[in-house]
């Protein structure tokens, strides 16, 4: 291909490398110069054009990127006419792009004329998404270029779409008490959403005690019936030996893979019971919002297999947005100008839970109450005041050598605001918001705590920050010490709700995929399962 000045009376056959404008002429940039196209242009004295000469072996910029797409576009995948040196590729159906990476990029290495480019490998596409496309830099190339990238791609059709397929799923939620029903229903509509693009829906809803045997029961029965089985957990899989994983060996089934580098996410288990895939969904696929469940999701709604390699390979790019469950690494440097101190309630007299102080009760090998100190402790917050109140010296014993500040309300049984009140009075002048903890609840964490005081931190107007899960309250909150005069007109067993209320516009919610905030321990039945 010859490129360059070409003298009028020898451009017919030509091609425009610029658009051309003398006079009444114009032709456009990659037009064919014709013989009348001459004609004008010496009439309006132009004596030479910029223009590219196709020479013997070449082939024009169309031709070459209709045989390459053709070349590229595989299952589900169709393709556009050339226009420009660019021919698109798009989806025929719905599903989840797939693509061989490898091709791709021989293509691209064989000559800088040759580019193609498409959407990220495992995407789920809806029908007439453009998935790729194929652009020939200049207008024209040899032959033999085109003819060494078709060889490159090995007789292969790298870009394809896997359609989706109508699977019914059976979904098992296990339940803890404490754990609102709502929180249940919100969880399987938004699975209902996720399932929709691939007009596959939940077959099943079923509502088990967070218990082995009832929940291996369960899965063995979904998977008779359903295509995929998914279980969404009252508490998040830590560990093989947690309840979900065992009730998925106890079934029958196998383990292929607990966690993910994808967050949200982290907290996933894949596994296989009678050739039906099973997943553990982590907390935050109670949320619509993108995780890693997602991913997993898609791709066995188009019969691609999940193995661990697979999991362990999503990690680049696995980081999907702000972990809103955690602290930023800014959020150090923010909360030293707006330290907070954490305060837990520890005085009541628990009198649904019998004659034992729940508090007391032992939870993984420790006091139920120890362990909501414990998080407070292991963040931002301080000091950490703990109110006591019904059996004081005990539950001071049971703090025994934790770096906590202990004052006694000695109006315990008259409610709640008596010892929201203690706790507030005792607060240091420096402290400008205070995080307050229920002491039975032992699964809250550190990182819960810290996320609300950078929110706190963040925002000069926010009164109040709470916790929500999937639009419903939880704990523990947050009061800035402006509320603090607020806490005069509490009564009986009024707490830090009552000063929510009073923050009206300057409460902030802050959405957060653990069921953590929602459980407390109020009942010998919800002790029961929280010891598991």
């Amino acid at each position: 291909m010859k490129f360059g000045p070409v003298p009028v009376a020898e451009a017919a056959g030509c091609i425009a490398a610029h658009t051309v404008r003398a006079g009444a002429a114009i032709v456009k940039k990659g037009a064919a110069i014709t013989p009348a196209d001459v004609a004008r242009l010496r009439e309006a004295g132009l004596s030479e054009v910029v223009a590219v000469r196709l020479e013997a072996g070449d082939i024009g910029e169309n031709e070459a990127a209709t045989r390459l797409a053709a070349a590229l576009a595989g299952r589900g995948v169709v393709t556009e006419a050339a226009f420009t040196g660019r021919v698109n590729l798009f989806a025929a159906t719905p599903g989840v792009l797939t693509i061989d990476a490898d091709a791709i990029d021989r293509l691209n290495r064989v000559d800088e004329a040759i580019t193609a480019a498409t959407l990220p490998l495992m995407k789920p596409v809806v029908a007439g998404e453009m998935v790729g496309t194929v652009k020939i830099i200049p207008y024209g190339l040899p032959a033999t270029l085109v003819e060494d990238a078709l060889a490159g791609l090995r007789a292969a059709k790298p870009v394809a779409v896997s359609a989706y397929r109508p699977l019914a799923v059976g979904v098992i939620s296990t339940l803890l008490p404490g754990l609102k029903p709502s929180v249940v229903d919100k969880t399987l509509r938004v699975m209902a959403e996720r399932l929709a693009p691939a007009e596959a829906r939940v077959a099943a809803d079923l509502r088990v005690p967070h218990q082995e045997a009832p929940l291996a029961e369960a899965i063995a029965a979904q998977a008779k019936t359903a295509d995929m089985v998914v279980v969404f957990g009252a508490s998040a899989i830590t560990d093989r030996r947690d309840v979900i994983p065992q009730a998925l060996l106890a079934a029958g089934g196998r383990i292929e893979h607990l966690g993910m580098p994808v967050d949200p996410g982290n907290l996933l288990l894949i596994g296989e019971l009678a050739g039906k895939p099973v997943l553990g969904a982590p907390g935050c696929a109670r949320s619509p919002k993108e995780n890693g469940f997602d991913w997993v999701l898609q791709r066995f709604l188009a019969g691609i297999p999940v193995t661990r390699d697979d999991i362990q390979a999503m990690g680049v790019g696995g980081l999907l947005m702000e972990i809103v469950s955690r602290p930023q690494p800014r959020a150090p440097a923010h909360l030293e100008a707006a330290p907070v101190a954490g305060l837990v309630l520890a005085a009541g007299r628990s009198t649904r839970m019998g004659e034992a102080n729940k508090l007391l009760q032992t939870v993984r090998g420790k006091p139920m109450l120890r362990h909501a100190v414990e998080a407070q402790l292991a963040s931002c917050a301080r000091p950490v005041i703990v109110v006591t109140g019904h059996q004081r010296e005990a539950v001071a014993q049971a703090l025994d050598g934790l770096e906590v500040q202990l004052v006694h309300n000695p109006d315990f049984a008259s409610g709640l605001a008596g010892s929201v009140k203690a706790g507030l009075a005792a607060l240091p002048e420096t402290a400008t918001g205070v995080v307050v903890s229920l002491g039975d609840m032992p699964n809250v964490t550190s990182a819960v705590i810290d996320r609300l005081a950078q929110v706190f931190a963040e925002s000069a107007e926010a009164l109040a920050v709470v916790p929500t899960l999937l639009g419903q309250r939880g704990n523990p909150v947050l009061l800035s010490r402006a509320l603090f005069a607020e806490v005069a007109k509490l009564d009986g067993d009024q707490g830090a709700r009552r000063l929510l209320d009073a923050a009206g516009e300057a409460l902030m919610e802050v959405p957060l995929d653990d069921p953590a905030i929602a459980l407390d321990i109020d009942t010998p039945e919800a002790l029961a399962a929280v010891k598991g």
